[in-house]
């Protein structure tokens, strides 16, 4: 059974999206392509810990295991050496993109306190959405009790738009939550 998300998708979004734009093509039409959830930890190079923490706790909101990112330059000022581990990332694509897209607009963001929208700024210029959450503690998956410590995260959410503006329609109609102007 297909998730819920690419059903509002097939069904509601492609038709409203095709007509607003007036595409002749629905191939034109923008759709999903990623979601990367990501947490860069500076606390990596001195608790080895921290990072499994990191690791499990992403995998438990994706559903997948995350991949442990390493620095890619030294920077002495930092402390940090070229291959230190410093944050874990998990992509998500397909089926799993969509449950999880799902679950982060019906479930975690309601969950986050005084919640005014999200800022539909946040596109990069090429229809591709980023929000920064303050704590994973917003998942449902995630067990307060077993918390060591509060983390955030940064999700971006890639589009196969042309442009911010069909990025933002896009996502609107998807049901993600942004601020009235």
């Amino acid at each position: 059974m297909p998730p819920r998300m690419k059903d509002k998708y097939d069904q509601d979004v492609l038709a409203a999206l095709r007509e607003h734009y007036h595409y002749e093509n629905v191939m034109q039409v923008p759709k999903l392509t990623k979601i990367v959830v990501n947490i860069g930890m500076g606390e990596a190079l001195t608790d080895a810990n921290a990072l499994d923490k990191a690791a499990e706790e992403v995998g438990a909101i994706t559903g997948q295991k995350p991949v442990i990112t390493r620095a890619k330059k030294s920077i002495a000022n930092f402390r940090l050496r070229e291959g230190n581990p410093i944050g874990v990332t998990a992509t998500m694509r397909g089926a799993r993109m969509y449950e999880f897209f799902d679950r982060l607009v019906s479930a975690a963001l309601p969950r986050i306190r005084d919640f005014q929208g999200l800022n539909p700024n946040a596109f990069d210029g090429r229809g591709n959405f980023s929000l920064g959450l303050r704590e994973q503690l917003i998942f449902p998956e995630i067990e307060y009790d077993k918390v060591d410590k509060v983390r955030g995260m940064q999700v971006t959410i890639v589009t196969t738009a042309k442009s911010d503006d069909e990025g933002r329609k896009l996502l609107e109609l998807m049901g993600m939550p942004f601020k009235k102007n």
